[in-house]
């Protein structure tokens, strides 16, 4: 069993005898997600893979987020907010500005990208060197404000 499962499950069991009823249902849904996976798949899922899920998650719940937000339903973004900040105590320590910068600066350099019409494969190459480390908003970001 991989370690971040792992700590996910003993997590849980430490939100359920506090009866931290967010950090409770945040974990078990995705564990459940985790679970759905390895039975369609039959695999185990590594570390990488549940963070991707984790981030999947993530995104998910900001997309909820600005939709409760827009709707005036304070009530409903307060919890997809709780459960964000969850979630992202399970990621990898993310790359600053200027750690992503020199990432991307150093993979333009080596594929000879010149224009946004590189962005493709530069985009291809920092998402593999970043794994888990940077949003894809993110480095998106950054690729186009080097590229333009």
């Amino acid at each position: 069993m991989s370690k971040l499962k792992e700590r996910l499950q003993q997590d849980l069991k430490d939100a359920m005898k506090a009866k931290d009823n967010v950090t409770r249902d945040t974990i078990r849904f995705l564990m459940s997600s985790l679970k759905q996976i390895e039975v369609d798949e039959r695999k185990e899922l590594s570390d990488e893979d549940i963070i991707k899920m984790i981030q999947k998650s993530i995104k998910q719940r900001e997309d909820s987020m600005k939709q409760y937000k827009d709707a005036g339903r304070n009530d409903l973004y307060e919890q997809e907010f709780a459960g964000v900040q969850i979630l992202k105590k399970y990621l990898p320590k993310q790359l600053d500005d200027n750690e992503l910068k020199a990432i991307v600066a150093n993979i333009i350099k080596k594929t000879s990208a010149t224009s946004i019409k590189d962005m493709g494969k530069v985009m291809g190459m920092a998402i593999k060197q970043t794994a888990g480390k940077a949003d894809g908003k993110r480095i998106n970001a950054m690729v186009k404000e080097l590229l333009g």
